[in-house]
């Protein structure tokens, strides 16, 4: 059985506990920017990502513009975000519009180095000819 010890003064805690509790912290703060690090990348890639999309968006509303006999500069450029339109560079050759567009970045400075590309090819339609 147990005796009960009563409302009496408490043992302070025992060197070999207050040490590891101060360890978890120094671990911990030591932790904190590998953990930033490894948060950056993975919102680096989701941006890459989601730039990507956009491209592959871009592409394909320029390929259904020169379908249309449109131009297709214009629909590709009107598909992406305000945000995204001076990083996006679009081409259109024989039916083909390809889409570059410079995702944005978290580093000065990367951004120069990452680019996502798309292209969507259809046939031109052809004036005065309905299917």
């Amino acid at each position: 059985m147990r005796a009960d010890r009563g409302p009496g003064p408490r043992r302070p805690p025992s060197p070999a506990r207050s040490s590891s509790a101060g360890q978890a912290q120094i671990e911990l703060v030591a932790a904190l920017p590998i953990v930033a690090i490894v948060a950056a990348v993975l919102l680096q890639l989701l941006a890459v990502g989601y730039a990507q999309s956009l491209a592959d968006g871009a592409a394909e509303a320029g390929a259904i513009a020169t379908a249309a006999g449109r131009p297709a500069e214009p629909a590709a450029r009107a598909a992406v975000p305000a945000w995204a339109a001076d990083r996006t560079e679009v081409e259109q050759r024989e039916g083909r519009t390809s889409v570059r567009l410079r995702p944005p970045t978290l580093i000065p400075g990367l951004g120069r180095h990452l680019l996502v590309s798309s292209s969507a090819w259809v046939r031109p339609s052809l004036a005065g000819i309905e299917p």
